[in-house]
Protein backbone atom coordinates (compact mmCIF):
# COMPACT_ATOMS: atom_id res chain seq x y z
CA UNK A 1 0.00 0.00 0.00
CA UNK A 2 1.44 3.36 -0.96
CA UNK A 3 0.44 6.77 0.26
CA UNK A 4 -0.23 8.13 3.68
CA UNK A 5 -0.50 5.87 6.67
CA UNK A 6 -2.74 6.51 9.69
CA UNK A 7 -2.48 4.91 13.12
CA UNK A 8 -5.19 4.54 15.75
CA UNK A 9 -4.85 3.59 19.38
CA UNK A 10 -7.51 2.60 21.85
CA UNK A 11 -7.37 0.95 25.25
CA UNK A 12 -9.80 -1.82 26.05
CA UNK A 13 -10.14 -2.52 29.77
CA UNK A 14 -12.07 -5.53 31.03
CA UNK A 15 -14.28 -4.58 34.01
CA UNK A 16 -16.17 -7.86 34.35
CA UNK A 17 -14.14 -9.64 37.04
CA UNK A 18 -16.75 -10.55 39.65
CA UNK A 19 -14.11 -11.84 42.08
CA UNK A 20 -13.38 -15.23 40.56
CA UNK A 21 -11.82 -14.12 37.29
CA UNK A 22 -12.53 -16.60 34.55
CA UNK A 23 -12.89 -19.58 36.89
CA UNK A 24 -15.69 -20.80 34.62
CA UNK A 25 -17.74 -19.54 31.70
CA UNK A 26 -20.54 -18.20 33.88
CA UNK A 27 -18.29 -16.72 36.59
CA UNK A 28 -17.24 -13.53 34.83
CA UNK A 29 -18.91 -10.52 33.29
CA UNK A 30 -18.34 -9.47 29.71
CA UNK A 31 -18.30 -5.76 30.59
CA UNK A 32 -15.41 -3.66 29.37
CA UNK A 33 -14.58 -0.05 28.63
CA UNK A 34 -13.18 1.35 25.41
CA UNK A 35 -10.95 4.36 25.94
CA UNK A 36 -9.10 6.78 23.68
CA UNK A 37 -7.19 9.86 24.71
CA UNK A 38 -9.44 12.88 25.17
CA UNK A 39 -12.69 11.03 24.38
CA UNK A 40 -15.61 9.79 26.46
CA UNK A 41 -15.50 6.18 27.57
CA UNK A 42 -17.63 3.72 25.62
CA UNK A 43 -19.10 1.12 27.92
CA UNK A 44 -19.24 -2.16 26.05
CA UNK A 45 -20.10 -5.78 26.66
CA UNK A 46 -20.83 -8.91 24.69
CA UNK A 47 -24.06 -9.33 22.78
CA UNK A 48 -26.73 -10.59 25.22
CA UNK A 49 -26.73 -13.87 23.25
CA UNK A 50 -23.19 -14.34 24.60
CA UNK A 51 -23.93 -13.37 28.22
CA UNK A 52 -23.44 -9.65 27.73
CA UNK A 53 -25.31 -6.65 29.10
CA UNK A 54 -28.03 -5.36 26.73
CA UNK A 55 -27.62 -1.73 27.86
CA UNK A 56 -24.00 -1.63 26.67
CA UNK A 57 -22.66 -1.47 23.13
CA UNK A 58 -21.32 -4.77 21.81
CA UNK A 59 -18.60 -5.35 19.19
CA UNK A 60 -21.11 -6.43 16.57
CA UNK A 61 -23.11 -3.20 16.95
CA UNK A 62 -19.90 -1.18 16.86
CA UNK A 63 -18.88 -2.83 13.58
CA UNK A 64 -22.25 -2.03 11.96
CA UNK A 65 -22.06 1.51 13.39
CA UNK A 66 -18.54 1.97 12.00
CA UNK A 67 -19.71 1.01 8.51
CA UNK A 68 -22.72 3.35 8.66
CA UNK A 69 -20.62 6.17 10.10
CA UNK A 70 -17.84 5.84 7.53
CA UNK A 71 -20.32 5.71 4.65
CA UNK A 72 -22.10 8.85 5.89
CA UNK A 73 -18.89 10.82 6.36
CA UNK A 74 -17.62 9.78 2.92
CA UNK A 75 -20.98 10.57 1.31
CA UNK A 76 -21.23 14.01 2.92
CA UNK A 77 -17.70 14.81 1.77
CA UNK A 78 -18.53 13.85 -1.82
CA UNK A 79 -21.73 15.92 -1.70
CA UNK A 80 -19.86 18.96 -0.37
CA UNK A 81 -17.26 18.68 -3.13
CA UNK A 82 -20.04 18.69 -5.72
CA UNK A 83 -21.97 21.49 -3.98
CA UNK A 84 -24.90 19.13 -3.47
CA UNK A 85 -26.52 20.43 -0.29
CA UNK A 86 -27.58 17.74 2.20
CA UNK A 87 -29.81 19.05 4.99
CA UNK A 88 -30.48 15.78 6.87
CA UNK A 89 -29.08 12.25 6.96
CA UNK A 90 -30.24 9.25 9.00
CA UNK A 91 -29.36 5.60 8.55
CA UNK A 92 -30.87 2.51 10.13
CA UNK A 93 -28.17 -0.04 9.38
CA UNK A 94 -28.52 -3.78 9.92
CA UNK A 95 -25.96 -6.56 10.05
CA UNK A 96 -26.22 -10.32 9.84
CA UNK A 97 -23.77 -12.59 11.61
CA UNK A 98 -23.83 -16.36 11.38
CA UNK A 99 -22.35 -18.92 13.74
CA UNK A 100 -20.91 -22.19 12.51
CA UNK A 101 -20.05 -23.93 15.78
CA UNK A 102 -16.41 -22.77 15.62
CA UNK A 103 -17.11 -19.07 15.90
CA UNK A 104 -18.98 -16.69 13.70
CA UNK A 105 -18.64 -14.11 11.01
CA UNK A 106 -20.63 -11.32 9.48
CA UNK A 107 -22.25 -12.32 6.21
CA UNK A 108 -23.58 -8.89 5.24
CA UNK A 109 -24.44 -5.39 6.38
CA UNK A 110 -27.15 -3.27 4.80
CA UNK A 111 -27.13 0.51 5.08
CA UNK A 112 -30.44 2.30 4.54
CA UNK A 113 -29.63 6.00 4.58
CA UNK A 114 -32.48 8.49 4.26
CA UNK A 115 -30.99 11.69 2.89
CA UNK A 116 -32.70 15.04 2.50
CA UNK A 117 -31.28 17.39 -0.11
CA UNK A 118 -32.14 20.98 -0.98
CA UNK A 119 -32.23 20.85 -4.80
CA UNK A 120 -34.74 18.48 -6.45
CA UNK A 121 -32.78 18.59 -9.71
CA UNK A 122 -29.86 16.86 -8.00
CA UNK A 123 -31.82 13.86 -6.69
CA UNK A 124 -30.37 11.42 -9.23
CA UNK A 125 -26.83 12.56 -8.49
CA UNK A 126 -27.48 12.35 -4.75
CA UNK A 127 -28.53 8.74 -5.21
CA UNK A 128 -25.55 7.91 -7.43
CA UNK A 129 -23.06 9.34 -4.93
CA UNK A 130 -23.90 6.49 -2.54
CA UNK A 131 -22.19 4.15 -5.00
CA UNK A 132 -19.10 6.37 -5.03
CA UNK A 133 -19.12 6.61 -1.24
CA UNK A 134 -19.25 2.84 -0.93
CA UNK A 135 -16.13 2.53 -3.11
CA UNK A 136 -14.27 5.18 -1.09
CA UNK A 137 -15.28 4.20 2.47
CA UNK A 138 -12.20 3.06 4.40
CA UNK A 139 -14.11 0.74 6.71
CA UNK A 140 -16.16 -0.93 3.94
CA UNK A 141 -12.92 -1.50 2.03
CA UNK A 142 -11.56 -3.32 5.08
CA UNK A 143 -14.23 -5.98 5.57
CA UNK A 144 -14.60 -9.30 3.78
CA UNK A 145 -18.39 -9.36 3.46
CA UNK A 146 -20.79 -7.37 1.27
CA UNK A 147 -22.03 -3.97 2.42
CA UNK A 148 -25.32 -3.24 0.64
CA UNK A 149 -26.87 0.19 0.22
CA UNK A 150 -30.56 1.00 0.03
CA UNK A 151 -30.63 4.80 0.04
CA UNK A 152 -33.72 7.01 -0.07
CA UNK A 153 -33.57 10.63 -1.20
CA UNK A 154 -36.01 13.27 0.05
CA UNK A 155 -36.28 16.89 -1.03
CA UNK A 156 -36.66 19.45 1.71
Amino acid sequence: MSGREHHYEITMRWTGNTGEGTANYRAYGRDHDLLAAGKPVIQASADPAFRGQPERWNPEELLVASLADCHMLTYLSLCARERLVVTAYEDTATGTMGEDGHGGRFTEVTLAPVVTIADPEKADRALALHHDASKDCFIANSVNFPVHHRPTIHIG
